[in-house]
């Protein structure tokens, strides 16, 4: 099932239930008011939802026609958001530009931070930046929501909590991201908010695609309308979403709504072009010795999406310009 949050109802959004094409929808209310409510008692209200999705079919009362600038994130703010980094050839090329080499611990032992969860920017809402010596990017990437998981899951445990699979712009601020990391103590600054796809769906919903917890499909990005990269998700992932939601889970339980990210989607092949302008920078400076592709401007517009075997798009498209903040007065 796909599963959305509208914009109403207060900061939580309130739930729908979603069609396969993206077309319609209906107001999950009386299952529970917010996803968030939904993911607390999911052994309950997944049937009810699925229940409700598979009526979508027929003449359900209640179904809208589904306007995606009428949709928030369908978790509008998340108990926690943790970000991997599970690309390899992503982490080897960045560090290869500045004559580092990987350490052999990051083939075993999963990259992951705590990121920004408070606020997600809806799929059509602006990305506000106060400066664009900020050095703004993207970073297109594929996340799971789990329900509750118990400290210390193996990973096969930790699979079966895994409940919805989507997609994130996980906004970044480059020419911040030096000196937070020089002070040794991780991200803040450089990490703004971040823009969810406008529906989650269930594994099931994926089909063949979802295997081995990871999801074999390339995910597109374009930066103005332009093709800007559709690498492999299901190809190079060093750390599949089990690994990760147990690296995550190691000494601490993770709540019902957790969200898990990929990280930036990178391959060997760099003709599949790139899900960020970091990646893109690097595969740049490696070939000609200095980057040629500046960050992203005031006006910029990146739509991120999916599309299935058929060239229908499974989670909807993230489509956001890039604007101006104002300073408050």
């Amino acid at each position: 099932m796909k599963l959305g949050s509208l914009k109403e109802g207060g900061r939580d959004g309130t739930l729908i239930v979603v069609s396969r094409d993206l077309s319609r929808a209906v107001r999950a209310t009386g299952i529970a008011a917010t996803l968030q409510q939904a993911l607390d008692d999911w052994s309950n209200t997944a049937p009810r939802l699925n229940a409700l999705y598979e009526s979508l079919d027929g003449d359900a009362d209640g179904v809208f026609d589904l306007d995606m600038s009428r949709l928030a994130a369908p978790l509008p703010r998340a108990y926690e958001f943790v970000d991997g980094s599970a690309y390899l050839p992503h982490v080897e090329r960045v560090r290869r530009a500045r004559g580092a080499e990987v350490p052999e611990s990051f083939y075993t032992d999963p990259l992951m931070y705590q990121a920004t969860s408070a606020g997600f920017y809806g799929p059509r809402d602006t990305v506000k930046v106060t400066s664009e010596d900020h050095g703004i990017d993207l970073e297109a990437e594929i996340v799971v929501i789990t329900d509750d998981v118990p400290m210390a899951v193996t990973p096969e445990q930790a699979a079966g909590h895994i409940q919805l699979v989507g997609l994130v712009n996980d906004v970044s601020l480059r020419n911040l991201i030096p000196g937070e990391l020089a002070k040794g103590f991780g991200f803040l600054q450089s990490k703004p908010r971040s823009a969810l796809s406008p529906v989650f769906v269930t594994p099931d919903e994926l089909g063949d695609a979802w295997r081995g917890n990871k999801l074999h499909l390339p995910l597109l990005t374009h930066i103005n309308g332009e093709w800007f990269g559709a690498p492999e998700a299901g190809v190079d992932m060093q750390f599949d979403f089990a690994q990760l939601v147990a690296h995550a889970a190691k000494t601490r339980p993770l709540v019902a709504g957790t969200i898990v990210g990929s990280g930036t989607i990178a391959n060997e092949d760099t003709s599949k072009g790139a899900s960020c302008f970091a990646e893109k920078r690097t595969v740049e400076t490696l070939a000609h010795g200095k980057p040629q592709t500046p960050f992203m401007a005031f006006g910029d517009t990146v739509r991120i999406e999916m599309l299935d075997a058929q060239g229908e798009s499974i989670f909807g498209a993230i489509e956001q310009v890039v604007e101006r903040q104002a300073l408050p007065e």
